[in-house]
């Protein structure tokens, strides 16, 4: 009788990564059209910048580059639903459930700086109408492009190393999501429009770092990536 071999865990979790690209490609999409008409861009958004270069910074010529995007990309979904081999169905439920996770992890977080850790955090403050549109791109490339850098690249990639290095694959993981969660948080203080360090700010973020990796981890990087612009979209908008 044969045996059949245990099935090695993978880096990328539980998700499948193929689906997952799929599902947030219209997030990114709308956050490389919306960019050409805001004043923020991503810090960790490399894309964008060498994409508007190539265009010799011409934005009609950019633009004319994403509506090629779209196009393939409306063909290709066409494509795969002509063989049944992707579903609209799925939609939905990701929506939904990355919105729970977004509505509850600001008052999780919240809750332990406060009444576990003890810092007191500053309350949000009113949006112009104006600013309601970047609030929405600022969101969307903060859940695109830190997802696919810290959790895909960092994490995943982080983790893929530790493995190959000999750590066992629960180790590396947790090891990765850690480090992962404390650059994805640090990262908001580095650079010329880096914010000032604080560190209640700090530990607010590699909370919620933490828990992007884990959705990541346990769900996919559709999930986490619809859960953190949802939550950024809230904190920015909603709170405010």
């Amino acid at each position: 009788m044969n045996r059949r071999r245990p099935v090695t865990p993978s880096v990328l979790g539980h998700g499948d990564l193929a689906t997952s690209l799929i599902l947030i490609f219209p997030l990114f999409l709308a956050y490389e059209i919306g960019v050409m008409f805001s004043s923020s861009v991503n810090g960790v958004d490399f894309v964008t910048r060498h994409v508007f270069a190539a265009v010799e910074y011409e934005r009609d010529r950019y633009l004319l580059v994403q509506l090629g995007f779209a196009v393939a990309f409306l063909g290709y979904v066409l494509y795969m639903r002509r063989r049944r081999e992707l579903s609209r169905d799925v939609v939905l439920p990701l929506v939904l459930e990355a919105a729970v996770y977004a509505l509850t992890l600001g008052s999780f977080i919240v809750f332990l700086m406060q009444n576990v850790l003890g810092f007191a955090l500053a309350p949000g403050s009113a949006m112009s109408i104006g600013a309601i549109g970047d609030a929405v791109v600022v969101s969307l490339g903060a859940g695109v492009h830190e997802e696919l850098v810290f959790r895909l690249g960092l994490m995943a990639g982080g983790a893929a190393l530790l493995r190959w290095g000999g750590v066992t694959h629960s180790l590396a993981v947790a090891s990765a999501l850690f480090a992962s969660a404390l650059v994805f948080s640090l990262a908001h203080h580095i650079g010329p429009y880096g914010e000032p360090f604080q560190l209640g700010v700090f530990v607010y973020r590699s909370m919620a770092g933490a828990i992007f990796g884990l959705i990541f981890y346990y769900r996919s990087l559709a999930h986490a990536v619809y859960t953190h612009f949802l939550y950024d979209l809230y904190v920015l908008v909603l709170r405010a």
